[in-house]
């Protein structure tokens, strides 16, 4: 039970600490910079899943032609997700006016589905790493430790682009941090189940990851990428390319920085 007590304060400590730090950048943000720091997310998430998950996944991997699968089965899952949200939002309005385009906010808001597939995806996400937390607690608490700060190391420039996007999506900052905390509250979930059922949980890891990473690369190249490009000036790209980059150099940094060499 002690080793479970660790296990959970380290999935609570991570979620909470990682939250804190992406919603102490997103509160300072003003409004007209969400659509240009969208760009950041775009690389974080990017970076996330080609620099981080997709190395790990076909290094692990018994089966590469599986998981290969599964990231193109996520990408179809979450093509299909967009789809039911933009069919229940479109049901929904069904007969109104339709909304003005002058506004600055209405020009940059997606009704929300953007928003929502990030937090689904970023449900999986924390959930694997609670589930990769547990497995390093139960082998041993020092590894288990060391495990954790890598990966709240990882996850604050993640949770930074998760939040930018959601606010990007229309969700008031409030709501925003709400979401992100709920879907952070999946690794504490995960960690449970793993410390259960741990033989069992681990074998779908790699599936769950593949899924993960389907996700991110789904979210910033259909979903955000398609936005950038309404905003078309070259000052404009010029700095949508500079936060690219710089979303990607915080993941590759942070990589480098916690493992060297690898």
């Amino acid at each position: 039970m002690i080793v479970l007590a660790y296990i959970l304060l380290a999935c609570f400590a991570g979620t909470a600490l990682s939250l804190a730090i992406a919603a102490l950048v997103a509160f300072r943000v003003q409004a007209r910079w969400i659509p240009t720091l969208v760009s950041f997310a775009v690389g974080a998430l990017l970076g996330a899943a080609f620099l981080d998950l997709l190395p790990h996944l076909f290094e692990e991997s018994r089966n590469p032609g599986r998981t290969a699968a599964f990231i193109l089965f996520g990408l179809l899952a979450f093509f299909v997700l967009e789809k039911l949200l933009l069919w229940r939002h479109h049901h929904h309005h069904e007969g109104e006016e339709p909304e003005s385009r002058a506004g600055p906010v209405a020009v940059d808001h997606d009704h929300g589905h953007t928003g929502w597939m990030i937090v689904f995806g970023d449900a999986f996400h924390n959930f694997t790493d609670g589930v990769i937390i547990a497995s390093a607690f139960m082998a041993d608490v020092k590894l288990g430790v060391v495990t954790s700060l890598a990966i709240i190391a990882h996850e604050i420039p993640q949770e930074i682009g998760d939040f930018l996007v959601l606010l990007h999506s229309g969700f008031g900052k409030g709501r925003a941090l709400a979401l992100n905390a709920l879907s952070g509250m999946a690794a504490m979930l995960g960690a449970v189940i793993a410390w259960l059922a741990l033989s069992s949980v681990s074998g779908w890891i790699p599936d769950i990851l593949a899924f993960a990473a389907a996700s991110m690369i789904y979210i910033a190249v259909a979903d955000l990428i398609p936005g950038l490009h309404k905003r078309n000036a070259l000052s404009e790209s010029l700095t949508q390319v500079a936060f690219i980059a710089l979303g990607i150099g915080a993941i590759w940094a942070i990589h480098a920085v916690l493992f060297p060499g690898v």
